[in-house]
């Protein structure tokens, strides 16, 4: 029997040199494979710590059982995606990310001004940019991610701060009705980042 084990199909998951998360606002034109660079209207928040992206599945089950005890139905009936990551930087997209675009206003020489407040639900597209072993490229797509949960900010001398976000990714008909599609190819040139 032949094997069909193959090493090259095992993976670590890195950022490229140029970034791992965007984000846009919606209706902004998706990405619709994995190599083509994105239009300038997807910004990123810079780096993201080094626990990188969660992506976890939520799903519940329904099951019913006939009166002699004999399971007769086990089936999926509720299904969501969820997307965790922290950022490490301090800046305009971070804090939008972070506390929605409106709540951020940018002002000459790096100032900022961010306004803490109620999310307001707003709608964005994310898009997740991971380097794989191999020379290949994962491009996730968010059509309609919204803000679910955010993580505490910590202030100490030990620690870098850092912005923790959890978005839920929405059914979106733009992808047929999923929450999120991936892309996957190979890639020429490889551009990872150097401190890894």
């Amino acid at each position: 029997m032949a094997t069909t084990n193959d090493k090259k199909n095992v993976s670590l998951g890195k950022p490229m040199a140029s970034g791992c998360v965007y984000w846009a606002p919606a209706g902004t034109a998706l990405p619709t494979d994995a190599t083509t660079p994105l239009a300038a209207a997807y910004k990123g928040p810079g780096f993201i710590s080094e626990d990188g992206i969660t992506h976890a599945t939520d799903t519940d089950t329904t099951e019913v059982n006939e009166m002699g005890g004999t399971k007769v139905i086990n089936e999926i009936s509720s299904y969501g995606e969820t997307y965790q990551f922290s950022m490490l930087e301090l800046n305009e997209q971070s804090m939008s990310l972070r506390h929605g675009a409106a709540n951020v206003t940018a002002g000459d020489g790096g100032k900022l001004t961010v306004k803490h407040r109620m999310p307001a639900g707003e709608s964005i597209v994310l898009v997740f940019e991971i380097l794989l072993t191999g020379n290949k490229v994962k491009r996730i797509v968010v059509p309609d991610a919204v803000v679910s949960e955010f993580g505490d900010t910590q202030y100490s001398s030990g620690d870098a701060i850092m912005y923790d976000v959890t978005y839920a990714a929405n059914p979106s008909d733009l992808i047929g009705g999923a929450s999120s599609i991936d892309y996957i190819a190979p890639i020429a040139t490889v551009s990872a980042t150097s401190d890894k």
